[in-house]
């Protein structure tokens, strides 16, 4: 019986609810879970497990073996005590774990996705090369 289920599913919302609905039935009362999504909302696959007090969003990045960080998402009915335990188990991981509410596309997505398009519409205007936008993100904002 596990302590903590780390589920990494594809990332559709039905899909994941019906599991987590299936998996709060069959796992311990005890037992944590974790959604690896992305940027999937968190709370109604709490809710559809019957524990959103023992859930969290445990995002880690890919390729998981090099990249370095991992967003806790916390939605307004976890306790305290299980964002502290699945922060610290990332950590022990070898990660770095920054936290934020269940927001849409959380920290990184959320900043992240508006850039891109931001920088495709700059090439497609004919504002820069591809390669210049490449570039200057690359050796001005170190991305």
């Amino acid at each position: 019986r596990c302590d903590l289920i780390v589920e990494a599913i594809v990332e559709d919302a039905s899909i994941k609810q019906k599991f987590y609905a299936d998996l709060g039935e069959r796992a311990k009362a005890e037992a944590i879970f974790a959604s690896n999504t992305s940027s999937l909302a968190v709370a109604p696959m709490a809710a559809a497990s019957q524990r959103p007090d023992r859930f969290v969003g445990l995002h880690y990045f890919n390729p998981v073996q090099l990249m370095k960080l991992c967003e806790v998402v916390q939605t307004p009915e976890v306790d305290d005590e299980v964002v502290e335990l699945v922060d610290g188990w990332a950590r022990l991981t070898g990660k770095i774990t920054v936290r934020c509410k269940d927001t849409p596309g959380f920290i990184v997505n959320r900043l992240l996705v508006p850039n891109l398009a931001a920088a495709i519409a700059m090439a497609e205007r004919g504002d820069a090369a591809i390669q210049d936008i490449d570039a200057a993100m690359c050796l001005g904002a170190g991305h």
